[in-house]
């Protein structure tokens, strides 16, 4: 899901490396999920699970051909040239793709590949490709600063180590809207309008960043979908020398990752999908059971601030309920709503309402910045917003220069296009929003607001809700977290049954994500199948 108020893949800031370079909601997933159907103009109480039960009915992607088309014979048959490029132990390349699949002639993409050469003895396993999520995380990052380093150290000594960033995203052809001042402004918008003027401000500020895309990278706009991302990743492997694609992805890059295995079945290696979409549901209620998934992280929050003396939301000793907390935040956001506090910007930021919500929203990706989120609201709430204006600004990617990434361009545009928008305008909005407050009664007005955003995309999508049954593929390993905000725990269990092959893994948890945060359960279960090809059997739960 993708707002301009909540976290999700990868930030500059996260209070983990891991968890800036996975939490992607949608978002990542706040990033993660911001497109839907064009369906009913409300959604009434048991829509949900009308939802689900059209979901079941969804079509299923067509794998593709096993042949090799004669017109993109060029690109299978391409070799990297791999160069040093000032990352140590890194080399990096460039790989070519056709803009159009449908028009192979029509133009090229140039795409960003990176790679750690395998380090120790033992049987070599070929290539290991890696993506963060997003979309728009940039997975040439995540491996030269996380994953070539902190993944396990035999999983790096059989592997070569890649990773390529998705077109579109960072090094590879970046999609460019907004400039860093009108990103500002953007990313300062008032997503809880309390009146027409308000509410047409919000239209307009989306209305604006689609126009500016539109205008700066209208060459990439129509082809930056996550179909045509999952054949840029087959001409990959295929330019590796690998016969078959060993993979883990991250959030979204779940859905490139399961979309890649609908598409080439019989070219699935060992596969992991962490935190993982559901391709069957349409926007709208994607991005609905993501507010109900932040809730549930918020209220795991709010339940452990209060054992403690420096919750700032109530704490212990003093008999303050998780109703009443949520009720002080929600009292502190409308506070900031009309009195943004002083942070001590260079660019003269204060902290309003916007800025302060996505701070907390990113917390949520990772327990790990609870701490953290409970000394900055302490101190926003004193009238100093700056360590709460910093969470925001690490979900946006915005450096200590006030430059942002592309990460916000590329999400929008990904899931602009891999889906019809959840709504078509304000009216038909604000008809679902009681659904959205009360599937979250501290995000759900916000995170409603931010779901507009694709009715005003200047390309029509060309996805649609589908399952992925990818029949005849080898072991896939789906990965749930049951307090994931981003990613909602169902949505693995769906992917999982939907997958001729999949293998479901649970981790009972708070946080974005499960491998690498901290479970050796779970860490040794995907160890194992990445090393051994020996998937969790039926049922694995983790703690």
């Amino acid at each position: 899901m993708q707002t301009r108020s909540s976290p999700s893949r990868p930030r500059d800031g996260r209070p983990a490396a891991h968890a800036r370079f996975t939490a992607v909601a949608l978002m990542t997933a706040a990033l993660l999920v911001s497109a839907c159907s064009p369906g009913s103009s409300s959604i009434k109480p048991s829509s949900a699970a009308s939802a689900r039960s059209d979901a079941a009915n969804a079509p299923v992607l067509a794998p593709l051909p096993r042949a090799i088309p004669a017109a993109l014979a060029p690109y299978y048959t391409q070799r990297l040239t791999w160069r040093d490029c000032g990352a140590s132990g890194f080399q990096c390349a460039t790989l070519k793709a056709p803009l159009d699949y449908d028009r192979p002639g029509a133009g090229d993409v140039r795409l960003a590949v990176t790679r750690k050469a395998a380090t120790g003895k033992g049987k070599p396993l070929g290539s290991l490709v890696v993506n963060p999520g997003g979309p728009g995380g940039s997975a040439v990052g995540y491996l030269q600063q996380y994953a070539g380093l902190g993944y396990p150290a035999e999983v790096r000594a059989r592997y070569d180590m890649v990773a390529m960033d998705p077109r579109g995203v960072a090094r590879s052809e970046p999609v460019e809207c907004l400039d860093d001042r009108r990103m500002d402004t953007y990313t300062q918008t008032d997503v809880t309008p309390d009146d027409r003027a308000e509410q047409n401000a919000a239209v307009a500020a989306d209305e604006k960043f689609a126009q500016a895309c539109g205008e700066h990278s209208a060459r990439l706009l129509r082809h930056v979908s996550t179909v045509e991302v999952a054949r840029d990743t087959d001409i990959l492997r295929a330019a590796l020398g690998d016969a078959k694609l060993n993979y883990v992805g991250a959030s979204y890059g779940t859905f490139l990752g399961a979309t890649y295995a609908g598409l080439f079945p019989s070219r699935v290696g060992r596969v992991v999908l962490d935190g993982a979409l559901d391709p069957s549901l349409d926007s709208r209620t994607v991005n609905l059971e993501q507010a109900q998934g932040f809730e549930t992280a918020f209220q795991a929050f709010t339940q452990d601030c209060l054992r403690r003396t420096d919750c700032p939301l109530g704490g212990k000793g003093k008999g303050t309920t998780p109703t009443q907390a949520a009720d002080h935040l929600r009292a502190f956001f409308r506070k900031l709503d009309g009195h943004p506090v002083a942070t001590g910007d260079g660019d003269g930021r204060k902290l309003g309402e916007a800025l302060a919500t996505t701070g907390v929203i990113a917390a949520m990706y990772d327990e790990g910045a609870w701490s953290q989120l409970r000394a900055a609201l302490t101190s926003a709430m004193k009238g100093d917003g700056a360590a709460l204006l910093a969470l925001s600004d690490s979900y946006y990617e915005r450096d200590a220069s006030g430059h942002y990434s592309n990460l916000m361009m590329a999400n929008n545009a990904v899931n602009c296009l891999d889906l019809p928008p959840a709504f078509t305008g304000p009216e038909q909005l604000r008809q679902a929003q009681s659904a959205f407050e009360k599937a979250s009664p501290v995000f759900g007005e916000g995170l409603a607001w931010q779901s507009l955003n694709c009715a005003y995309w200047p390309v029509r999508a060309t996805g649609e809700p589908h399952r992925i049954t990818a029949k005849g593929a080898a072991p896939i390993v789906v990965v749930g977290t049951t307090r994931d905000p981003a990613t909602p725990y169902r949505w693995a269990q769906s992917l999982a049954h939907q997958l001729s092959s999949g293998h479901l893994l649970t981790y009972a948890g708070d946080g974005h994500t499960a491998f690498l945060r901290g479970s050796t359960c779970i860490d040794s279960a995907i160890d194992t199948y990445l090393l051994h090809g020996t998937p969790p059997p039926p049922g694995k739960r983790c703690s």
